[in-house]
């Protein structure tokens, strides 16, 4: 696979500025949605250029939603299939050219079809989130790069429209909103948002032989504030969203008795 830019280049990319205009964004995320997710969108695909060539490539978006990051991706050179879990509000993204539908805890994708898995802010939406990285793993290509990004529930957005009041607990923080508000949040506690940590992440990838550990780092912190994902506790809270970058070691048996997967070839959806 051809490699990305390098640890220069991602430094030269991680800049102050770069994370103060991600900040800003993030306020209008509600009011202007165009601006926020087709900045994280632009930002994403340049982040992964860092690690990887895109060019020709074949890339799976667990999660892909309403079509920013495939545009962003598709215009870098990249073979863009979107899948939309059915959890949550991720249902709710209409379908266009080039998107699955199904569940990010049962990819119905071939093992081995992919050279990128990515997966943006999905991980704290599903409920068991070691399967979904495991479903992550195996659809990609041995030497393929694997791109999963979530918000900790420690972090002070980790209650999403809740926070900070998830700090006192997700199910009182989800009754204080519906009182103020009339109404149940879009991110329901043990529904549609569950509890993910770092910690835990970080054991699935280094007690997994299938992946092998690239980058882990605050993903919208400049490249001096890396440090805090070495701080076991302190990374929690001040990383706000965490980045693992992962690469595909080596192939994976099919299980007997799987469901029949599509296979992804070309950028087309092949049955």
């Amino acid at each position: 696979m051809t490699v990305g830019q390098g640890p220069a280049a991602r430094r030269r990319f991680a800049t102050l500025g770069r994370s103060v205009a991600l900040f800003r964004a993030f306020l209008v995320e509600q009011t202007d949605p165009d601006h926020f997710y087709g900045l994280l969108a632009d930002d994403s695909v340049r982040q992964v250029s860092g690690y990887t060539g895109l060019t020709g490539r074949t890339v799976l978006d667990v999660g892909g939603g309403p079509g920013y990051f495939a545009q962003a991706f598709r215009a870098a050179g990249a073979r863009y299939v979107g899948l939309d879990p059915d959890v949550g509000d991720f249902s709710a993204a209409e379908s266009s050219a080039g998107m699955l539908r199904g569940s990010g805890t049962a990819l119905p994708v071939r093992s081995g079809s992919v050279d990128i898995c990515f997966s943006s802010n999905v991980l704290e939406h599903v409920s068991e989130p070691h399967r979904m990285l495991d479903e992550m793993a195996r659809v990609t290509k041995p030497g393929g790069v694997l791109f999963v990004s979530f918000t900790p529930w420690l972090s002070p957005w980790g209650g999403h429209e809740t926070a900070p009041w998830h700090y006192l607990g997700g199910q009182r923080a989800r009754r204080r909103y519906e009182r103020r508000n009339g109404r149940p949040p879009k991110n329901r506690f043990r529904e549609t948002l569950f509890p993910v940590s770092i910690a835990d992440a970080l054991r699935w990838a280094r007690g997994n032989p299938e992946v092998q550990v690239l980058d882990a780092l605050p993903r919208y912190h400049p490249w001096w504030g890396r440090w805090i994902v070495r701080v076991p506790g302190v990374r929690e809270i001040g990383s706000w969203n965490f980045l693992l970058v992962l690469r595909r070691t080596g192939e994976r048996p099919e299980v007997a008795g799987q469901a029949e997967k599509v296979g992804l070839t070309g950028g087309r959806v092949q049955m």
